[in-house]
This record gives structure tokens, sequence and C-alpha cells, in this order.
């Protein structure tokens, strides 16, 4: 289990979008970065900075991941027939803490991940704590029996600010994945650049 270390808002401020979409984001009411030099002008941003800057935005909205746990994730897109970033983007939505957030069990991916680590969710009927397992077409997703009074998961099925994508299909505790999402289904508040991610690991 990977630990974040820094603040989840912090990131959006530092790519200038809610990423999220959350209604308490910083990004709301101030789109210049943190700390003091953050109103500085911005420089002109090479070809480089703008691949790191999709590579940290699309890794920063699944969670935070490890930078080994993603170059993993593009190596695997790589190795698989298609277009490497729809692969990519497929294969991040396949990971269990995706699944249990695409499915309104958690408000944020970040809770969606904890309740994985704590033990809280079965998939086709077993538990599982691993928040990267890749979930497979067909696959059931639950909230075993305590998470389904927990506070943080009735909050998130109140949430308007998202709907569950048609990929995944929700009745009551329990979740199927239905198929592996393209781009354009992926429901994200702002725009993701799989493919300037894909150029920056294949330079």
């Amino acid at each position: 289990m990977s630990k974040r270390h820094n603040s989840k808002y912090k990131l959006d401020r530092r790519m200038g979008e809610n990423i999220w979409g959350r209604p308490k984001s910083p990004v709301n009411k101030r789109e210049y970065g943190p700390g003091q030099h953050g109103q500085r002008r911005k420089s002109k941003v090479s070809d480089f900075g703008i691949q790191l800057k999709a590579k940290q935005k699309l890794k920063g909205y699944y969670g935070d991941v490890t930078e080994k746990q993603f170059r993993a994730t593009y190596a695997a897109a790589v190795q698989m027939k298609g277009d490497t970033s729809q692969n990519l983007i497929g294969l991040l939505e396949q990971r269990l803490d995706m699944v249990v957030y695409r499915a309104k069990f958690a408000p944020t991916i970040f809770s969606a991940r904890q309740i994985v680590n704590h033990g809280h969710i079965l998939v086709n009927g077993r538990r599982c704590n691993i928040a990267s397992a890749k979930i497979k077409p067909g696959d059931t997703v639950e909230l075993g029996t305590k998470a389904k009074e927990m506070a943080l998961v009735m909050e998130a099925q109140g949430l308007t600010e998202r709907e569950v994508p048609e990929y995944v299909a929700v009745e009551g505790p329990k979740a199927t994945y239905v198929r592996v999402p393209s781009l354009d289904e992926v429901p994200y508040p702002v725009k993701m650049e799989p493919n300037l991610v894909v150029e920056f690991y294949s330079r």
C-alpha cells in the first residue's frame, strides 16, 4: 500500500484545474498555483513540460498512483493491441479502487482506495484489499456488511456532482463491471490527454 503525502487539492492548484470536479476545490476560487510564487507570470512551457503536466494530471486523477505503478500500467498498454493511449485509459479504469469510485461507493478516489485497503470490498464474492487489482468485464464488486452502514458510503451515493457511467452497472450495494471503456466514455471533469503521456514515456 502506498501513502499519499501531498494534499490532493494542492494538485488541483498546481494543475490550475479542478481535476475531480469537486465543489470544494480551491481552484473554483483561485486558479493560480500554491505557495508564495503561485501568482508569478507563467513562462512558455516546453513540449516536455506539456507532456509532463499531462502525465502528472492523469496520474493524480487516479489517486496519485506511484510512478512505478503508473509506468508499469503504461508498459502493459504498449504490449496490448490497438491504440496505446486508449489501452492506458482502459487499464486505469479497470483498477478496483476506480471501479469502487465509479460505482459511487466512495466520494473520492482516495476514500475508495481506503475502503479497499481496509477490506470492505468483495470481488466476485471474495474479499479483496488490493486497490490496483484488475477488474474484468462481468466481474462484480460489492460492499461488505460494515461498509454498507458507513457514513462515507452514504455520502458518496447522495452526490449529485457525478453520475455512474454506462460501463458500470449498479444495483444497490453491488456493481458489475460491464466493459472496458474507451477514452470518450470516461467522465473526466477536465480534458485528459493520454496521447501526451504516451509521448512522454516513449521519448
